[in-house]
């Protein structure tokens, strides 16, 4: 279902579950098995999530939908399968490392919502991202209507939600739903070259970046005096030392 390589401060996590990376509880628990090893790898910087399929993630899988609509407590079953969905994007969305998110097929439905739970999305000009759940009587409840929000804006999350609009990779980055499209045959080079940009920069300083980004969104933090802090617990550290004296070096 994945292969994960860890190289130094960077990280691949393929999802590799033919034919469309469907997600059910065995797919679950192993991306919970991974990010319980990621979370403790020392210097991390960036990860990089993607699909050795044509389509990157197609949500949830078809087998256990029909499943659920055949038992008597199917909707308290799709509650508990969606927490699951939950807790496991909330785990993506907090990891220390930066996580990129490569998508050259169809990210649809919950695999849309993994995304949204990446910090920087890179989709194929040809990718098709979508939430389609109101085709079907639903919602994207794992964090879509959310995340989405946030990210985008009440209205595009409208357009993309409430007519269930499917947009190409090119389209996306207009809207801001991605931050990077391209050709489909320099996808692999444009997001080689943003994760090798990221494992280049301080880990430490990736990391507290992260959180302070976080912090803007919630409004019971002060991110401003997270802030200071930060800059407090980064500067006496010697990564940050020798990168300052090496760049006033280079000034000189």
């Amino acid at each position: 279902m994945f292969d994960l390589k860890l190289d130094g401060a960077k990280a691949v996590l393929t999802l590799c579950r033919p034919p469309v990376n469907a997600i059910n509880a065995e797919w679950l628990a192993g991306f919970h098995a991974l990010l319980d090893r990621l979370e403790g790898a020392a210097g991390l910087s960036a990860l990089l999530i993607r699909s050795d399929q044509k389509i990157f993630c197609a949500g949830m899988d078809l087998d256990h939908v029909r499943a659920l609509f055949a038992r008597a407590d199917g909707a308290d079953a799709m509650v508990g399968d969606v927490s699951e969905f939950q807790r496991l994007f909330a785990r993506i969305e907090a990891l220390p490392a930066v996580v990129v998110c490569e998508i050259g097929g169809a990210a649809l439905g919950g695999g849309l919502e993994l995304a949204l739970a990446c910090d920087i999305r890179i989709a194929s000009h040809k990718a098709k991202l979508g939430l389609p759940e109101a085709r079907l009587g639903l919602i994207p409840g794992a964090g879509g209507t959310q995340r989405l929000t946030r990210l985008c804006g009440r209205g595009i999350a409208s357009r993309i939600i409430l007519s269930a609009d499917t947009l190409d990779g090119a389209t996306a980055e207009r809207l801001g739903l991605v931050q990077w499209s391209c050709p489909p045959e320099a996808l692999e080079a444009t997001v080689e070259a943003v994760v090798t940009r990221i494992a280049g920069l301080a880990p430490a300083a990736v990391r507290e970046a992260k959180a302070l980004i976080a912090a803007a969104g919630d409004p019971a933090r002060d991110g401003y005096a997270e802030e200071r802090e930060a800059d407090r617990r980064l500067f006496d550290q010697a990564d940050t030392r020798t990168r300052i004296a090496d760049f006033l070096a280079g000034a000189r």
